[in-house]
């Protein structure tokens, strides 16, 4: 059998919108939502701006130093993982949430 390599990689660039910081185990953490837009326009000739919210989980390391300079409105980009977590609700129901795992994140001037 011919070994396939997997590649999980995502790359953002975007806006940051919420900003949670913690600390586990003496190691720094932040989870924070980042916005990406994609431009296009229809068929008719019709700007359209189709906006996508990301939740994004950054620990504290090596190609990660710019976690205190992470707040709302600020342009950042990512580089990680995708990770998808199932929960079940309240009501019963099977959910999934979405996450980027971060392994590179750098706060840029402008975008």
């Amino acid at each position: 059998m011919e070994h396939i390599e997997h590649i999980n990689r995502i790359e953002l660039q975007g806006h940051v919108g919420t900003v949670r910081t913690n600390e586990h185990n003496g190691s720094k953490v932040v989870n924070f939502t980042m916005i990406t837009d994609f431009l296009y326009k229809t068929r008719e000739g019709t700007a359209v701006n189709e906006g996508m919210w990301h939740n994004i989980v950054a620990w504290s390391g090596r190609d990660i130093q710019d976690l205190d300079k992470i707040e709302k409105g600020v342009p950042v980009y990512v580089t990680g993982r995708l990770r998808v977590n199932r929960y079940t609700s309240a009501d019963g129901t099977e959910k999934l949430f979405y996450e980027v795992m971060a392994n590179k994140v750098r706060v840029l001037t402008h975008i």
